[in-house]
């Protein structure tokens, strides 16, 4: 999948570098990003992510460089759930809100469903501004609804539905 600055593909092995500095390693990233912190390149396990069929690298497509991931989860019939990271160095500039769009047409026009859901962590507005720069709307809030980085957290659902 291309975008005008992006390639969104799949994760490789020489990816694990980048994605240690860009998403298991960077603390500000993980206070809005599920993901286990490695505090070093050799505490990643990166097996998982290489096995993975739903779950992509957001690249710049000048470098190639993984910047971010981007995935699909939680599929139920027509519907499924998107997650996306990227390192902070990359946040402010459009990025995330270039990568959900194409993923959210790949998922439509190329996986079959019809409907995508996101979630975000109360307090995260540039999430929120992502889904709702991309169509998505508010679906619903769930108090309190997980526990992560040792606090009970908050999640607000928005999603969007294919026309």
């Amino acid at each position: 999948m291309e975008t005008e600055r992006l390639i969104i593909d799949g994760i490789k092995e020489s990816d694990k570098e980048d994605y240690f500095h860009c998403i298991s390693h960077d603390k500000r990233v993980l206070e809005t990003f599920i993901c286990r912190y490695a505090e070093n390149l050799s505490d990643l396990d990166f097996s998982p992510y290489l096995s993975n069929d739903s779950l992509f690298a957001v690249r710049l497509k000048d470098s190639g460089r993984l910047i971010g991931i981007i995935l699909y989860f939680d599929v139920k019939d027509d519907s499924c759930e998107i997650g996306y990271g990227l390192g902070s160095e990359y946040w402010g500039r459009g990025f995330a809100t270039e990568a959900v769009k194409r993923f959210i047409d790949y998922l439509f026009n190329d996986k079959g469903f019809h409907k995508v859901n996101a979630s975000f962590f109360s307090g995260n507005e540039a999430s929120k501004r992502v889904m709702e720069k991309n169509g998505m709307r508010f679906s619903r809030f769930s108090e309190k609804e997980l526990e992560y980085l040792g606090e009970e957290r908050d999640l607000t659902y928005y999603s969007i539905e294919k026309n």
